[in-house]
């Protein structure tokens, strides 16, 4: 982690409501994160965390602050640039719904492959080969359907189409959340894994300090759009400071089991 390859300073996000008065989903929330960092956003549903990760993914505007690419500002343009599409790519929270039902899966991970790189045929049906497998999905599902694989493998695919334009930064919008606990824990070494090998930031959403527990390096925490604490995972598990960030770690579920003579 040598240098930033994001920065966000003082981003701001309101909305009008139907009685004509301004919300603010975001309050002046500034962080960076460094080239192959995992940065864990935390908060309950409101909190403005998913609302931060699609401002800095362009799928909703901005309505103060500033937004920063590899030293390229984005908040102030009004369209971005393919490199700057292809360079920040989205993993969603319903691994399904995702997913076009109509297309098979070879078709799903070539549309990013033919938008952002001028390849050949077999060019993209090799990609397509290495993508499976960099996720750990038989050559075989690339013809299958959507609605022919588990909640589990349709993720795999949603991160396969992510990985698909060589990103520099993935936004994980609590890709777990909709998974049991066994298939939670795979696809978070698979992330692990990936990042490992091809260097990709992470901003991992999540409502729950667990799941960001074992991923992150640092942990942003946030509260009615507000950063309440900010800091190196270790820091806010072993010493919260702020009460909400307290009631968080104190919800994690403790499994206590019986013992038998």
């Amino acid at each position: 982690m040598s240098r930033p390859i994001l920065e966000v300073a003082h981003l701001n996000k309101s909305y009008r409501t139907k009685s004509n008065t301004d919300f603010a989903a975001v309050k002046d929330v500034s962080f960076s994160l460094m080239k192959g960092e995992t940065l864990g956003i935390v908060g309950e549903s409101g909190s403005g965390k998913t609302t931060v990760a699609k401002m800095i993914a362009g799928m909703i505007p901005v309505t103060s602050g500033d937004i920063s690419l590899d030293g390229e500002r984005l908040s102030g343009t009004r369209t971005r640039s393919k490199a700057t599409k292809r360079n920040i790519q989205y993993i969603f929270q319903d691994p399904v719904s995702s997913l076009n039902p109509r297309l098979q899966i070879k078709d799903i991970l070539a549309e990013p492959l033919k938008l952002y790189f001028s390849l050949t045929k077999q060019e993209i049906n090799t990609r397509i080969d290495g993508l499976l497998n960099d996720v750990g999905l038989p050559n075989a599902y690339r013809e299958r359907y959507p609605k022919e694989l588990s909640g589990g493998q349709c993720q795999r695919v949603g991160i396969a189409r992510a990985l698909a334009a060589e990103p520099t930064i993935i936004v994980c919008d609590e890709p777990t959340s909709a998974l049991d606990m066994t298939i939670q824990s795979q696809i978070l070494e698979l992330l692990k894994d990936l990042q490992q090998k091809w260097g990709i930031s992470y901003l991992f959403i999540a409502h729950g300090l667990e799941v960001v527990y074992s991923i992150s390096n640092r942990v942003m925490v946030m509260k009615q759009g507000e950063v309440v604490e900010f800091g190196a995972t270790d820091e806010i598990f072993n010493r919260p400071e702020h009460a909400y960030t307290q009631s968080l770690i104190n919800a994690i579920p403790q499994i206590q089991i019986p013992y038998f003579n």
